[in-house]
C-alpha cells in the first residue's frame, strides 16, 4: 500500500470549539439509486482500523464547523463529483447501508496531532478495500475555512479512488512543483484538485504527470471510472439535434443539466413563432457571486433548423455564457458544453448548470465598462443599452477579481467615475445595472494597474517565507487577508522595522493592509 499524504501547507490552530452532532445536516448529492458512497463525517468518530495507529483505537473530535459551513463544503465537494455515479453524503446511515467495497469514510476533524505535517491523509485505492479504512481531513490545520476544507476533502477522497498527486515539470523533465498550483487569477483561475487547489476558483480533475516521473501521465477521469466500481452518470440530454431533441418554451424557460464527460454536449430545441429578440443565459453551479466554486466553464452553440452553426458564445474571462440576439421565426437548437479558457483545457470543465431564457424586448441589452489611468487615479466610463430605465448602478472593485466591494452606489445615471485607489497592484472593476423591473446585469470586468509612486509610507517585503518585514515611519495597525479576502490575522506594530510572523500559513497569495492615521496602504504578499 502506498501512503500518499496531502502536504499543501499548514496554518496555526485558530478555532477550538466543537460543533454539536445535531448541527450536521444530512445531505446527499444523489437521492437514491447508487450504492457507491463517499461519506464525510463531521461529528466525531472513534477509529479502530488496522491501517492507522497500529490498530489501536483513538477518538477524533467533531469539526468546529456550523451547519452553514458544512453545507458549503458539501456543495463544493458534490460539484467536484457531479460527473460520476457516486453519492456524496453527510448521512452515516446511507454510508452504513452501502456495500463494503463501494464506500469510504472521510473524517473531518481537528484531531491532528497524531499525524504531523499534513492537511489530510489517505491510503491510495482504499475505496474498494472492503475494510472501512477511513481517510482524514484536519480542519484545524485548514483554519476551519470551508473552501480549504472542501478542496482537501476532494483531494483526500481522490486518493482513496486511486489517484496520485498532479505535478509540474519543466522542459528538461525537472520537477518544479510536486503539487501543481495551476494558473490565472479571478473567476477562471484554475488548478487541479490533486495538486494545490486552495488558491484558485476553478478547480477540477486533470490529466498530466505525477511526482513519480514527467512521463507518468495520470488520467484522473479514467482512473476514477474504471477502478472503483462506478462510472459516469447517465447522460441527461442527448447531443442529437432533431425532432427528438428536448423542447424548451421560447416564452420563458429554466432547465438544469450536467456536463459529465469531456465530449458531453446537451442539446435543446426552441421554436420562435414570431421574429424578435431572445435572451438565453447559462450559468454553472456556484456558491456565490462571480461563479465562486464553479467547476464548469460553459460554451453555448446556436444552430438553425438546418443544423448550421450560426453563433458560438464562449467568453474567456467568465465561466457563464449569454446569447442576446434577434432571431427570425423558426426552429433553433441550443447546445451546452464544457469549454477551456486561458488557464486550462476543457478536460476537467465538468459539472452542473442552469439554462434559462425568455423572448421579448431585452430590458438590459448590454453593460460595457472601460477604464484608464489618470496619474494615480483610475477613470471608469461605461455605457448601458436598455429598453427599460436604469434605476441603480453599483460600481465595484476587487483586488483578486473574485471578491468585490462597492465604491459607488448611484441612482442619478452617471456614466463615469474617478477612483483614487488605496490598494496597489492590479485592481478589477465591474458595474451592476438594475432597471425599473428589478432586473440586473453585470458588465465585463475591467482590470487596471495602480501606478507605483515613491511616497508610500510603508516599505514591505512582498516575497516571503517565514516573516513579512515592514518598515514604518509611524505606529500602525494591520489586517492580513487570504486570497479569498477572508481575514486571518490583525495586529498593531510600532514604527521602525517590525516583523509579522507567517511561518504557519500555507504557501500562496495574501493581502496585507496597513493603516496609520489617515493613510492606508495595501500590498500583495506571496509566501513561498
Amino acid at each position: 500500500m502506498k501512503n500518499l499524504t496531502l502536504k499543501l501547507g499548514l496554518i496555526a490552530l485558530l478555532f477550538t470549539s466543537s460543533v454539536a452532532y445535531s448541527q450536521v445536516p444530512k445531505l446527499s448529492s444523489i437521492a437514491s439509486g447508487t450504492p457507491s458512497t463517499i461519506f464525510f463525517d463531521f461529528d466525531g468518530h472513534t477509529v479502530q482500523s488496522a491501517a492507522w495507529q497500529s490498530g489501536n483505537a483513538f477518538i477524533c473530535a467533531p469539526a468546529a464547523l456550523n451547519a452553514t459551513q458544512i453545507t458549503e463544503i458539501f456543495n463544493r465537494v458534490s460539484e467536484d463529483y457531479r460527473p460520476f455515479n457516486v453519492n456524496i453524503t453527510t448521512d452515516s446511515a446511507i454510508f452504513l447501508a452501502a456495500p463494503f467495497t463501494k464506500r469510504v469514510r472521510i473524517i473531518v476533524t481537528p484531531t491532528s496531532a497524531w499525524f504531523q505535517g499534513v492537511g489530510g491523509i489517505a491510503y491510495t485505492g482504499s475505496f474498494n478495500w472492503g475494510d472501512d479504512t477511513p481517510a482524514f481531513v484536519f480542519s484545524d490545520r485548514l483554519v476551519n475555512f470551508p473552501k480549504y476544507i472542501a478542496e482537501c476533502c476532494t483531494h483526500e477522497s481522490g486518493h482513496t479512488l486511486g489517484l496520485a498527486h498532479q505535478s509540474k515539470y519543466d522542459v528538461n523533465c525537472t520537477l518544479t512543483e510536486t503539487y501543481r498550483t495551476g494558473s490565472g487569477s479571478g473567476e477562471t483561475a484554475w488548478s487541479p484538485v490533486m495538486g494545490n487547489s486552495y488558491y484558485r476558483n476553478m478547480t477540477g480533475w486533470d490529466i498530466g504527470p505525477t511526482p513519480f516521473d514527467c512521463s507518468a501521465t495520470q488520467d484522473n477521469l479514467t482512473v476514477i471510472t474504471t477502478q472503483n466500481g462506478f462510472t459516469y452518470r447517465t447522460d441527461d440530454f442527448a447531443e442529437t439535434r432533431d425532432n427528438n431533441t428536448t423542447l424548451v418554451d421560447a416564452g420563458a424557460f429554466s432547465i438544469g443539466g450536467i456536463i459529465a464527460t469531456t465530449t458531453d454536449k446537451d442539446a435543446f430545441k426552441i421554436n420562435i413563432a414570431q421574429a424578435g429578440y431572445i435572451h438565453i443565459a447559462v450559468s454553472p453551479f456556484s456558491i456565490g457571486a462571480a461563479n465562486n466554486g464553479a467547476n464548469l466553464d460553459i460554451m453555448l452553440l446556436l444552430y438553425d433548423n438546418l443544423n448550421v452553426l450560426i453563433g458560438t458564445y464562449n467568453p474567456l474571462n467568465t465561466m457563464n455564457a449569454v446569447i442576446d440576439t434577434a432571431l427570425n421565426a423558426g426552429n433553433y437548437y441550443i447546445v451546452v458544453t464544457g469549454a477551456g479558457n486561458n488557464n486550462t483545457t476543457n478536460y476537467g470543465s465538468l459539472g452542473s448548470y442552469t439554462l434559462s431564457g425568455f423572448r421579448g424586448p431585452l430590458p438590459i441589452r448590454s453593460v460595457a465598462l472601460q477604464g484608464n489611468n489618470e496619474g494615480n487615479r483610475h477613470k471608469l466610463v461605461w455605457d448601458i443599452i436598455a429598453d427599460e430605465p436604469i434605476t441603480n448602478q453599483l460600481l465595484e472593485v476587487s483586488v483578486n477579481g473574485t471578491n468585490f466591494r462597492t465604491i459607488l452606489n448611484d441612482v442619478t445615471g452617471l456614466k463615469r467615475y474617478i477612483y483614487t485607489p488605496s490598494e496597489k497592484g492590479t485592481l478589477y472593476y465591474r458595474l451592476k445595472a438594475t432597471n425599473t423591473l428589478g432586473q440586473s446585469m453585470y458588465s465585463n470586468i475591467a482590470a487596471l494597474k495602480t501606478i507605483t509612486g515613491s511616497d508610500n509610507l510603508f516599505i514591505v517585503s512582498t516575497l516571503v517565507q517565514q516573516t513579512i518585514t515592514v518598515s514604518a515611519p509611524n505606529n500602525f495597525t494591520y489586517s492580513l487577508y487570504d486570497a479569498n479576502a477572508r481575514l486571518i490575522a490583525t495586529g498593531r506594530n510600532v514604527k521602525g522595522n517590525t516583523n509579522i510572523d507567517v511561518q504557519s500559513l500555507p504557501k500562496g497569495m495574501y493581502i496585507l493592509q496597513m493603516m496609520s492615521d489617515n493613510y492606508k496602504q495595501t500590498e500583495r504578499i506571496i509566501k513561498q
